[in-house]
């Protein structure tokens, strides 16, 4: 399994101006070596490497393994589109590998630049330091927000999953981030009060639009992303510890192609597309697979309509967006951990159908 491990390199003024030099060299090259690819039609590596490693080396100083970086970079963009030739930032990340980057402590590595190898300070936490054990592959140089980061590529042994003996079932909304049939709701109204604040903000300072407010909208950039993923990687943990410790699975829906298929208020369209059930799901995936825990998805299908006590399917189950009522057996709860019980239920019943056949 991969997974990155992003360290902050602690670079002096005097060697993040080198820093910065050897990612423009670099993207130069890139640039240039795209456009002349591009009007040759010649989009594949092997052959992008036999027409400009001699000539990126000659012409813009890079050493033999910096050029074959950076030819496999632009190699990567065509795979991507061939209509155009890609033109890269001044600061784009830069791929490294072990020829041109190595750790020499748990704080301080060596790294080509275009004035030779440099030593640098980083600092990682306990839990980077972890993955770095199983660095492997390329790590990219980046410069993201005025910070010096290194993305490390860490190749980690999977956990042998262990067999569930049931199923946690967890439905993932819009209002709430996710319920499980346990009973617990992992609200969502912290994030949807931060989305809604931030956007009134951006609208303020975009009517001001002086340079100042420019200035703060660019720092404004991407917060709500970072909030939100910072919430989901919390909630995906606590469901992924619950599972782990009693011995369950966890079962969650079916959800791609969701958002071509429902429809909202224009009120409701702001949330709707803020709503990152793809993100939670991919880090349920993946730390579930960390510690060994069996993850099913299962139909969607009327499980926010279903009866979780008795069956029933009818839409006027429910009565408003957060109540479930079964108009056959009276029986009442959150919306939300009804469905997560009928999911629960379904991983049951799969789990029972494939242990059938496979004795059959």
């Amino acid at each position: 399994m991969k997974l990155v491990a992003a360290i902050k390199l602690l670079p002096t003024r005097e060697q993040a101006a080198v820093l910065k030099a050897t990612l423009k060299r670099c993207n130069d090259a890139c640039t240039a070596l795209a456009a002349k690819g591009f009007a040759t039609d010649t989009f594949r590596q092997f052959d992008l490497h036999k027409m400009g490693y001699s000539w990126l080396k000659s012409e813009f100083g890079l050493t033999a393994q910096a050029a074959v970086r950076s030819i496999a970079k632009v190699a990567d963009a065509f795979k991507i589109n061939k209509k155009v030739a890609p033109v890269f930032r001044d600061d784009a990340a830069q791929p490294y590998d072990d020829r041109i980057l190595s750790f020499k402590s748990d704080s301080i590595l060596s790294i080509w630049t275009v004035e030779g190898r440099m030593k640098l300070g980083f600092v990682a936490g306990p839990k980077q330091l972890e993955l770095l054990k199983f660095r492997k592959g390329e790590a990219d140089l980046c410069f993201v927000r005025g910070k010096w980061l290194l993305a490390c590529t860490c190749d980690i042994p999977e956990t042998i999953e262990f067999k569930a003996s049931d199923w946690l079932g967890v439905d993932m909304g819009i209002v709430a981030v996710a319920a499980t049939s346990d009973g617990r709701v992992y609200t969502g109204a912290a994030v949807e009060r931060v989305r809604a604040r931030l956007a009134n903000r951006r609208k303020g300072l975009q009517k001001c639009g002086t340079k100042a407010a420019k200035r703060r909208l660019r720092k404004l950039s991407g917060k709500q992303a970072r909030f939100q993923a910072h919430t989901n990687h919390c909630v995906s943990k606590a469901i992924v510890l619950d599972a782990e410790r009693t011995g369950r699975g966890i079962a969650i829906e079916e959800l791609n192609g969701i958002r071509t298929q429902v429809t909202a208020r224009r009120a409701q369209r702001a949330r709707l597309g803020n709503w990152s059930f793809g993100q939670l799901r991919a880090f349920l995936e993946y730390k579930a697979k960390r510690a060994g825990v069996q993850i099913v998805a299962v139909d969607p299908r009327n499980t926010s309509k279903g009866c979780s006590a008795c069956g029933c399917v009818d839409a006027k189950n429910r009565p408003n967006q957060a109540t479930f009522s079964c108009i056959a057996c009276n029986h009442t709860e959150l919306a939300d951990l009804n469905a997560a019980r009928n999911i629960r239920a379904r991983a049951i019943v799969s789990m029972l159908e494939n242990s059938q056949a496979c004795t059959a």
